[in-house]
């Protein structure tokens, strides 16, 4: 007989509920190794949640090593002592020049906001929001928001009004947008993710919006060591996945490792 699971409760994270469901049900062998997930739908209508909820869970289960995506045929419960995924070095390198090119913006970005809130006029501060808009919409619509996420950055890199630190950011442009897919590709598959990026970027907004450099500064200094943090915390079927193909720019442009 299928196994039937009840809606969750509202309060505590609805993912973390449906994981903890379904980890439970693994762990007991009554989903056992070998069998087949119900699909995103039905979990969906069971637990009387949204699909990108179970999303979410389904990753989180993948990270603890519980269950396996299978190409075109769906999630399977890991069988026992299956090997766990591993980080084959072209993954391994992907994520490094990833975190690289966010070690690099953040000195940047943080000094372009912290200018940007010294020097904004009332028209950057609109590019600014019509820029935080964009992306809103654009996630709305179920894209990564990627472009949106780059024009926002420029966008704050104009208001400081410092041809030189514009110059720089458009030059690194293909990588950054290169580091950008991937870090929205990988925050697009965790709902706490995307609640992180879109409250960064709105504090990063109000301090340049108030003329506060210290806090425009702070913000866009934590906001660059939350995707670091983020990108550190994807799971090697991330990688597997899309995360190395979007990394493919930044790899090609990734100076060979010193042995």
């Amino acid at each position: 007989m299928p196994l039937q699971f009840q809606p969750v409760a509202s309060g505590a994270r609805l993912a973390d509920q449906v994981a903890d469901a379904l980890a439970t049900e693994i762990r007991s062998g009554r989903l056992e190794p070998g069998a087949r997930l119900p699909t995103e739908a039905v979990l969906a209508s069971q637990f009387a949640v949204s699909r990108t909820v179970v999303r979410e869970a389904v990753s989180r289960l993948k990270s603890l090593e519980l269950v396996d995506s299978r190409q075109g045929s769906g999630v399977y419960v890991r069988a026992a002592g299956a090997e766990p995924l591993r980080f084959e070095g072209a993954h391994l390198e992907s994520r490094e020049a990833v975190i690289h090119m966010a070690e690099l913006r953040r000195p940047l970005e943080s000094e372009a906001a912290g200018l940007a809130a010294e020097r904004r006029t009332d028209a950057d501060v609109a590019r600014i929001r019509a820029a935080i808009g964009a992306l809103e919409q654009a996630v709305a619509s179920g894209h990564s928001g990627a472009e949106q996420d780059v024009a926002f950055h420029l966008a704050i890199a104009r208001a400081a009004h410092n041809p030189f630190l514009m110059g720089t950011l458009q030059y690194l442009h293909s990588f950054l947008q290169g580091a950008i897919r991937v870090t929205r590709a990988n925050e697009a598959r965790r709902d706490d993710f995307a609640r992180e990026v879109a409250d960064e970027h709105a504090r990063i907004a109000d301090a340049i919006e108030a003329g506060d450099p210290l806090a425009a500064r702070e913000a866009a200094k934590r906001h660059m060591d939350n995707a670091i943090r983020r990108i550190g915390t994807a799971d090697s079927a991330f990688w597997q996945q899309e995360g190395a193909r979007l990394a493919r720019p930044l790899v090609e442009g990734y100076p060979p490792r010193s042995h």
